[in-house]
């Protein structure tokens, strides 16, 4: 058998510890997105596509007359599609339905109720959804990754303390575990009514997850 340095007592190899750490932070909406469609039905293509393109017109000059700019409003999505029922096992077709989507961003969150009640007066017939987002919210992930990793070393320095280890201070692997942006999401099923919509923003949380390995 061959010793290094002619040591015939071969070093043991180092022993790996790894933990994970997690970090959060709060933080409040800067802006809200909102997606407005407005569906309608015919037998042929060019009616359905008539009443729609007036009626979503109808609904983005509602909008406008809210003062919200022009170029925070944006079509996602135009579709056409045929309507079929199945009566005693055949297919039989009912017509086209036309649906037209836009994207509402809402930089003064109090004012969120009051554009949707506004574009479902007008004719908007469904909300599909609506987004809290943070501007520059990569600030506030690098806050919650400083957290996680602090979250880490606290848990290894635990484990090293409780089981006697000898722990090198220094980690030989971090891994981010997670890179997701802050996004809260919900949907809103309209329903006829007098008030405004009430739409609460409440506490948006950034996580951050980190796997430290250390060696002992």
């Amino acid at each position: 058998m061959y010793y290094l340095n002619n040591n015939p007592h071969p070093l043991p190899s180092p022993r790996e510890l790894t933990v994970t750490g997690n970090g959060k932070v709060n933080a409040k909406a800067s802006y809200v997105q909102v997606q407005l469609e407005v569906i309608t039905k015919g037998e042929d293509v060019s009616k359905p596509q008539q009443e729609n393109a007036i009626i979503m017109n109808r609904v983005i000059q509602s909008i406008l007359e809210l003062n919200i700019p022009r170029e925070d409003i944006q079509t996602v999505a135009y579709n056409i599609a045929p309507i079929y029922e199945y009566i005693e096992g055949k297919q039989i077709f009912k017509g086209y339905e036309v649906s037209n989507a836009i994207n509402v961003k809402i930089k003064d969150i109090s004012q969120v109720g009051t554009v949707i009640d506004t574009a479902v007066e007008n004719g908007t017939n469904r909300v599909s959804a609506i987004q809290f987002q943070i501007e520059n919210a990569d600030l506030y992930y690098q806050q919650a990754l400083s957290v996680a990793l602090q979250n880490a070393q606290m848990k290894a320095a635990t484990i090293a303390k409780t089981m006697q280890l000898n722990l090198h201070p220094q980690p030989i692997e971090i891994v981010e575990e997670n890179a997701g942006g802050p996004v809260l999401y919900k949907s809103v099923a309209m329903a006829e009514q007098n008030i405004s919509t009430p739409i609460e923003q409440g506490q948006m949380t950034i996580h951050a997850t980190v796997r430290v390995k250390y060696q002992y």
